[in-house]
């Protein structure tokens, strides 16, 4: 018996020549490096007709997460992150000790009046 083999193994069907005569023309690119603060460098790729405002400055690196941007010397620092902030330390960032004990004065007055016994 004849051991059955295939001719095109590995070959996808209706594959051809590889090229730019079968496949189109590519367009035309410019690529941007960008460096993160560990000195790691992204290379993005962009249309070359891209306009220069709609090239990011800063993206994140794939490779650590940080920010990258253009300038190889000055990388872009990590933003601090806050500290999350409670409704009460807003409202004591708004108000002074003295404006805080008149509004809740009035609001107990209020509840007072409401509940009849001002």
């Amino acid at each position: 018996m004849v051991s059955g083999g295939s001719a095109i193994r590995g070959s996808r069907v209706g594959s051809g020549p590889m090229g730019e005569q079968d496949r189109g023309i590519h367009a035309e690119r410019i690529s941007i490096s960008y460096w993160d603060a560990m000195g790691n460098e992204t290379v993005r790729h962009f249309a070359a007709n891209l306009p220069e405002e709609e090239i990011p400055e800063t993206i994140d690196s794939p490779s650590t997460g940080l920010p990258a941007g253009r300038d190889k010397n000055n990388p872009p620092q990590v933003a601090k992150n806050e500290p999350y902030k409670t409704h009460l330390a807003y409202v004591k960032e708004r108000r002074t000790d003295e404006e805080a004990s008149q509004i809740l004065d009035e609001a107990l007055l209020k509840l007072r009046q409401r509940r009849g016994g001002a």
